[in-house]
């Protein structure tokens, strides 16, 4: 279902157009929506999913180019493993042996990842068809998704009620707020998936990008990725992004850590400082075309994924393949596996209570 805003979903700063984006396996019909600001730059997003199928973005010259990998049409995310662009739900990342305990009682998931649980189970949020609703803002355009998860779904307790806006601004920033409430006593670990490459999408590696994550600690990883409970210190280590450093700088290195994970496939724990407001995870810089993209975030951590797992075999937008580390990640989150890692971040929401964070992926040039 979709609602457009009574003002036709048009404003100066820019627009809103909806296309219809194919039918889900069982007929459902899904719509992408294109929001495009003042100055011409666009990010595109079907409800199937929350996908963020296209994200336009200048270079320094001032060309637009496409830079988060994803599908031509519906088909691409309904078979899709990867997440592309996806909006993660109802726990992001991994829970360890596909269960955990909340006062007492033991919940079992879906043993979707080796052992473990991963991205909210068999059809998490990803595989969802979201109410849709467009909404025009005086810095830009504003896409809200709403979902009731139901009790039980994916073996997670209580109905949960999950509005997420996506507005993209003026000022060619993607700004992504989460919220839900529960009936019941239950977990939730928010985030999205989009996998981004600077250069463009299928234009090659993300080898030579510069990270900077603002993180002294990251959390390491058994066979099974998921977390030990150890914060680790950066220092000494490849997972040091204090400073602007290349991708693959270090990625090959012979590293217990990176060997587990098939190069970087981890949370790194964010400096910061008291109260909600966001502060800066992340900043990447494609040194050929000056696109720099920044990530502020309310969140605790920050997966940071060098799409290790990509094998080229899916047929991505315009024809264009994705193998291994043609793309990367920076995932917005609570730890991975905290409901059974009791030192990390609680992922605990109680009926009464509202989960509540905001990510913004802020896109700019260098010259």
């Amino acid at each position: 279902m979709t609602i457009l805003s009574p003002a036709g979903a048009k404003s100066q700063s820019g627009s809103t157009t909806k296309k219809s984006f194919g039918k889900t396996p069982d007929g459902q019909p899904a719509d992408l929506f294109v929001l495009t600001n003042k100055n011409g730059a666009e990010v595109s997003i079907t409800n199937y999913g929350g996908a963020v199928v296209s994200l336009k973005v200048p270079d320094r010259g001032g060309k637009l180019a496409d830079v988060v990998l994803g599908y031509d049409g519906i088909d691409g995310y309904v078979n899709d493993k990867s997440y592309f662009g996806a909006l993660v739900g109802r726990y992001g990342n991994r829970i360890g042996h596909a269960q955990f305990v909340l006062d007492g009682r033991t919940y079992t998931l879906a043993k979707n990842n080796g052992e473990n649980s991963l991205h909210g189970g068999v059809k998490g949020f990803n595989k969802a068809v979201w109410t849709a609703k467009t909404l025009s803002k005086k810095d830009g355009q504003s896409l809200e998704l709403s979902y009731l998860s139901k009790d039980g779904e994916e073996g997670f307790p209580g109905n949960l009620k999950v509005t997420v806006t996506y507005t993209w601004t003026d000022a060619n920033a993607l700004k992504i707020e989460y919220s839900a409430t529960t009936d019941k006593k239950t977990v939730v670990n928010l985030t999205n998936h989009s996998y981004f490459n600077l250069a463009g999408q299928g234009s090659g590696d993300i080898l030579g990008h510069l990270m900077t994550i603002e993180a002294d600690k990251f959390t390491p990883v058994d066979s099974g990725l998921i977390p030990t409970g150890e914060l680790r210190d950066v220092a000494g280590t490849p997972f040091d992004f204090r400073n602007s450093t290349a991708i693959g700088a270090r990625i090959s290195q012979d590293d217990e850590q990176l060997k587990l994970g098939g190069g970087y496939d981890h949370n790194f724990v964010l400096r910061r400082s008291a109260g909600s407001s966001e502060t800066l995870a992340a900043r990447v810089v494609e040194p050929t075309s000056g696109r720099v993209l920044e990530v502020w975030t309310t969140e605790p951590g920050v997966q940071f994924y060098t799409g290790n797992f990509l094998d080229g075999k899916a047929a991505g937008k315009g024809g264009a393949t994705y193998p291994k580390r043609s793309a990367f990640c920076l995932e917005t989150q609570h730890f991975p596996d905290s409901p059974n890692q009791p030192k990390f971040p609680s992922v605990a929401l109680n009926p009464g209570e509202r989960y509540h964070t905001i990510t913004t992926y802020k896109f700019s040039a260098e010259k």
